[in-house]
C-alpha cells in the first residue's frame, strides 16, 4: 500500500521572494516519485512500543520522514534529544517553538537502552536547538554517546548537532566523547538563509563543520532542494563544502509540513538530483546520496 506523502496546501502563503506562489502547485498532488510505503510491520511496531515506553523521541516520527519504515528495520534509528522543543524558528521544521527551561540528564541512560533493545548497527542522536543552556544540551549529547558504547560497542553513532551558536567549546564537548561521524546540515542556499533558518548563520555552519574536520572527524552535511534555490547556487555550496573537506553530502525534496510552513517552489526531478551526484562525486564528496526521498539519516550506515 502506498500514500502520498504530506498532501500540501498553499493558496496563501507567501514566496521567498515575497511574490505569491504560481498556482500550479497549490493543492497539487505529489509526482509519482514522491510516494513512500507506510511504515508498518511486526518489527516496526515493536520498536515504536519499545520507544513510547521510554519516553523518548525521534526524528523519524516528529518530521514524519516518509523511509521510517525501512530505516527501522534496517538497523538505523535517529533520537532526538533534549526535547521536543526548538528555540528556533525555522521555516521548514514542524518541531514546535518555545523554551523548555528543564534537560532530561536520565534522557541518556534511555537512549542507549533503546539502542541496545533495539540492536540497531548504526545510531543517529540529533536534538532541537537549545540556545538558552550554557552548553546548548552539548553534554547530553555527549553522555548520550557513552551510554550507547558502554551497551552496543559494535554500534555506530552518528550525531547530527546544532551549531550551538559558534560555541567551540560546546562542539568539543560533543566531539571528545568520539562519534563516528559528526553531521551538521547546512539546509539551504546563503540567499534563502533569512527566509529558511533566519536565526542561523551560512559561514557559522560551514565554520561548526570546518572545525570537525580539523580534529580528524567525518563530517556530513546534507541540503533541501525546492526552497527557492538554482542548482547553480546548489553547486556553489558544494564547493564551499568540499573547502572544508567534507566527506558525506546528502540532498533531498522539501515536503511542507502544513499550510504555515514555507511553500515547495518546485517538485524536482530525479534526474536533476541524479546530476547534482555526479557533480558532487566530480568535486571530491566520498559519498553523495542524493534523491526526492532522501533525509540527511538515510542510508547513513551505508555512507561509513
Amino acid at each position: 500500500m502506498e500514500i502520498l506523502i504530506q498532501e500540501i496546501s498553499i493558496k496563501e502563503n507567501q514566496k521567498s521572494d515575497g511574490s505569491k506562489p504560481s498556482d500550479s502547485l497549490s493543492f497539487q498532488r505529489k509526482p509519482e516519485w514522491l510516494k513512500a510505503r507506510v511504515p508498518g510491520g511486526e518489527n516496526y511496531s515493536r520498536l515504536r512500543n519499545l520507544i513510547d515506553e521510554r519516553k523518548l523521541h525521534t526524528v523519524c516520527e516528529e518530521a514524519r520522514c516518509p523511509n521510517m519504515g525501512e530505516c527501522w528495520n534496517s538497523g538505523t534509528a535517529t533520537f532526538m534529544i533534549l526535547g521536543d522543543t526548538c528555540t528556533r524558528s525555522c521555516g521548514f521544521c514542524n518541531v514546535k517553538t518555545g523554551k523548555m527551561h528543564i534537560v532530561d540528564e536520565d534522557e541518556p541512560r534511555r537512549v542507549g537502552e533503546a539502542v541496545a533493545m533495539m540492536k540497531l548497527r548504526h545510531a543517529v542522536i540529533t536534538s532541537v536547538n537549545r540556545d538558552e543552556l550554557f552548553d546548548g544540551g552539548a553534554h547530553i549529547f555527549a553522555n548520550t554517546i557513552h551510554e550507547i558504547r558502554s551497551r552496543v560497542p559494535f554500534c555506530k553513532v552518528e550525531v547530527l548537532i546544532p551549531d550551538f551558536m559558534g560555541s567551540e567549546e560546546a562542539l568539543n564537548i560533543v566531539l571528545n566523547a568520539q562519534p563516528d561521524v559528526l553531521n551538521h546540515n547546512i539546509e539551504t542556499v546563503p540567499r534563502l538563509y533569512r527566509t529558511v533558518r533566519p536565526q542561523a548563520h551560512y559561514h557559522r555552519s560551514l565554520e561548526v563543520l570546518e572545525r570537525a574536520k580539523a580534529r580528524g572527524f567525518n563530517t556530513k552535511t546534507g541540503i533541501m532542494l525546492g526552497l527557492g534555490e538554482t542548482n547553480d547556487e546548489v553547486i556553489e555550496v558544494m564547493g564551499d563544502l568540499r573547502a572544508v573537506d567534507v566527506d558525506i553530502f546528502t540532498i533531498g525534496q522539501y515536503l511542507q509540513p502544513t499550510k504555515n510552513h514555507l511553500p515547495v517552489e518546485r517538485y524536482v526531478h530525479p534526474d536533476e538530483f541524479k546530476m547534482l551526484k555526479q557533480r558532487g562525486m566530480e568535486m571530491g564528496f566520498r559519498h553523495v546520496e542524493s534523491g526526492p526521498l532522501v533525509r540527511s539519516s538515510y542510508h547513513a550506515a551505508d555512507q561509513i
